[in-house]
């Protein structure tokens, strides 16, 4: 089973996303509407990968990159960092904190469950 934790503090982004993810193999969700929910998600069940927006309260998505990175048990599950924010500046932070990969919203749904499966090491066509 390929467990996704999608954090976002947009309820309907947070759909969105599973929606887009739903086609691939033997995929589950589990959701988080910020940054700390996610850590406490982290810490009570098994994530294979995360979609994470950057702009959330309580704890921003660059900081969940780098608490993830700098726990043993986290440093290899996949980060798509999924944000409205485009410019060259937020790309290269989140890279450099250890996101997977950079995608922008809005996104297209085809494009963000092909490089899931990827990260994943799943047969996406």
């Amino acid at each position: 089973m390929n467990h996704v934790l999608v954090v976002d503090d947009s309820t309907t982004m947070r759909r969105m996303v599973m929606a887009s993810l739903r086609g691939l193999p033997d995929v589950s969700f589990q959701e988080a509407a910020n940054g700390l929910e996610a850590i406490e998600r982290l810490a009570i069940s098994t994530v294979n990968i995360m979609v994470l927006d950057l702009n959330m309260p309580d704890m921003h998505g660059l900081e969940v990159v780098a608490f993830v990175r700098k726990h043993a048990t986290f440093r290899d599950i996949p980060i798509i960092v999924l944000t409205t924010r485009g410019d060259d500046e937020s790309r290269t932070l989140a890279i450099a904190a250890g996101a997977s990969l950079y995608l922008t919203k809005p996104f297209d749904p085809a494009v963000l469950a092909e490089r899931a499966g990827r990260l994943l090491n799943l047969d996406v066509h």
